[in-house]
């Protein structure tokens, strides 16, 4: 009512209100002064408001950590942080989708570090990028101690939310337009985490398909060995109102809590002690709860190593009537581990699976571990601190050619390139970074987009254009987007041998509009292919082709390279301009992408 009061004409403003009210506590009874008609607004310098995000999808949370949230040795609960974590996670995608939005899916979490009464969560969620209707919304958590000032990670998730319209419609959301360098770059790599979570169980499947030896069961002395079926857990919930969430569904943060907590309990009565959870794979909601639901929970031991254990949890719902079968609406796996009293893990003792599917279980939690030492590995870590020539495998297919992508995206998305050289339509751009020096070449060509990626995917026409490839030859097609390809280069300044190189090729049409095609280029082991006397095995980091359709018959073309230390005087010497071999190759590029367009005319026409 105060704010819609009118006084000689004018609307008394929030600051008048909020100088009333400070008034009125000092015990002043003066009323608000009114605004002269024109009289400009002055904000007062305490209360100035802070300058706005980059991105209007951020949300902070900060919660300082009571008694109440930790477990005995006086520790943040994982259950609870989980909750604050889906909490923030989901107040950011609402604040971009401007709807109810639910949980779909939690990538995997790894915890860096432990939490203590006293110290204050900081969380940061905001939306990545928004595909039709759902989006993906990345989480930053750290801890704060208030009497040192540290700062520490926690760890970084990736949620994915599903925008939810009238009797739970899909509802499809407005894209989001990335402003700040880091902003793009995560925008970029979400379409590949996305197309990494649909091919995840496939993934699974093709490890313990065809490597059985991977994941026989344990041959070792088994007589100390524990029998799964005594770490089982089955617990119930009954959803009430404050489990709930605006929307009448049960809050996908509190379930979480709920698995851990079964979980936890399974752990514990593996090795007699209270364990510590070190790392959660994939959260994934299969369907919905709401208020007066019973949840089912149920946890096992799938499978101990030496000083680790992977329990699977599971969460099933159904309502009042007996009779209705029980909906499954959640599933995970959680590696505990066992700490002794100078931080370090214990061994823990061996699990007998039960027959049928607790040995399937046993396996697959082999296998499992294989690829989260894959993912961590090549997902997780920074791009410099992946090694040159990863070995490839079919377990980590996936996860190289997200690294290979990812990466070349990274260097895209790069805002401090400066213009070295310019010829004709050839511009040539480079990047100064600490251990690094990237280079990009880029020009306009009249031909579609699409025809241009077609081309330039094939490295075995490479060498029609450019004069330092001799030979590519096709080792092995991994699918429709990875190729490995045996590469004989010319022989560099002061070598007296050619180069060789065994590469990985990953190739993207675009995820939505506006997104370039991607051809992304890295360096792979092959057993198949080792080092040979006549060769001077070459490597490459990160290198590739990003194409732009800028109408329906011109693309811009670029090549990125991160020089390597045995190209870096060849790069040198065409940014000084000492050589334009660099443009002339590009050039010869455009003339083959032109003849190759003629000729895909002429046969249609004939």
């Amino acid at each position: 009512r105060c704010l819609l009061k009118m006084v000689k004409g004018n609307i008394i403003v929030p600051e008048d209100i909020l100088s009333f009210c400070c008034n009125g506590l000092q015990g002043s009874t003066s009323p608000p002064r009114a605004r002269e008609p024109g009289e400009r607004e002055e904000a007062p310098g305490a209360m100035a408001s802070p300058p706005a995000a980059h991105n209007p999808t951020e949300v902070q949370m900060s919660q300082l950590v009571l008694p109440c949230h930790t477990n005995h040795r006086g520790e943040l609960s994982t259950g609870q942080l989980l909750k604050w974590i889906d909490t923030a996670a989901c107040l950011s995608a609402e604040r971009h989708a401007g709807c109810p939005c639910v949980t779909a899916s939690m990538d995997d979490i790894y915890f860096e570090h432990t939490i203590s009464v006293g110290q204050v969560v900081n969380i940061k969620a905001k939306v990545n990028r928004a595909f039709n209707s759902s989006m993906e919304v990345g989480i930053q958590v750290s801890y704060e101690d208030l009497c040192s000032g540290k700062h520490c990670s926690i760890c970084r998730a990736y949620a994915t939310f599903v925008a939810q319209g009238p009797l739970g419609s899909k509802v499809r959301l407005e894209p989001l337009i990335p402003q700040t360098e880091e902003e793009k770059i995560e925008y970029s790599i979400a379409a590949e985490r996305r197309r990494m979570r649909l091919v995840h169980k496939d993934t699974l499947k093709d490890l313990l398909t065809s490597s059985p030896q991977e994941t026989e069961l344990e041959t070792r002395d088994g007589s100390g060995a524990v029998p799964a079926e005594r770490t089982r857990v089955e617990s119930v919930e009954l959803v009430l109102p404050p489990h709930a969430n605006h929307q009448g569904n049960t809050f996908g943060g509190q379930i979480m809590a709920w698995m851990e907590n079964v979980a936890t309990i399974a752990a514990s009565r593996l090795c007699h002690a209270h364990p510590t959870l070190r790392a959660i794979e994939m959260f994934h909601f299969r369907g919905p709860s709401q208020v007066g639901d019973r949840l089912v929970l149920k946890a096992i031991v799938n499978n101990a190593f030496k000083n680790s254990m992977e329990v699977g949890v599971s969460a099933e719902a159904y309502g009042q009537e007996m009779s209705v079968s029980r909906r499954h609406i959640n599933s995970a796996f959680m590696t505990f581990v066992v700490l002794d009293q100078q931080g370090q893990p214990r061994t823990l003792p061996m699990v007998a699976p039960e027959p049928g599917d607790g040995e399937r279980r046993y396996r697959e939690a082999s296998a499992r571990k294989k690829i989260r030492l894959d993912r961590k590995y090549l997902v997780s870590c920074k791009q410099t601190e992946v090694p040159l020539s990863v070995p490839w495998d079919q377990s980590n297919k996936v996860y190289l050619s997200y690294n290979n992508v990812s990466a070349l995206k990274m260097l895209v998305a790069k805002a401090n390139w400066a213009l070295a050289r310019e010829k004709e339509k050839v511009r040539m751009y480079t990047l100064e970074e600490d251990k690094f020096l990237s280079f990009r070449i880029e020009m306009s060509v009249c031909i579609p987009a699409s025809r241009a990626f077609s081309l330039l995917s094939n490295l075995r026409r490479r060498h029609e254009w450019d004069s330092h490839y001799v030979s590519a030859e096709l080792v092995q097609k991994v699918d429709d987007d990875d190729m490995i390809y045996h590469v004989v280069s010319q022989k560099l300044r002061d070598e007296n041998k050619p180069q060789d190189f065994v590469i990985l090729a990953s190739r993207r049409k675009p995820c939505s509009k506006g997104d370039p095609y991607v051809v992304a280029f890295r360096s792979v082991t092959l057993p198949t292919h080792p080092a040979r006397a006549e060769f001077t095995r070459g490597e490459t980091l990160c290198s590739g082709f990003c194409i732009w359709p800028e109408s329906q018959e011109m693309s811009k073309v670029a090549y990125y390279n991160q020089a390597m230390p045995g190209y870096l005087t060849y790069v040198t010497t065409n940014v000084a301009g000492l050589s334009s071999d660099i443009c002339s190759t590009f050039e010869a590029c455009e003339k083959f992408l032109l003849k190759n367009k003629e000729d895909l005319i002429s046969r249609l026409q004939d």
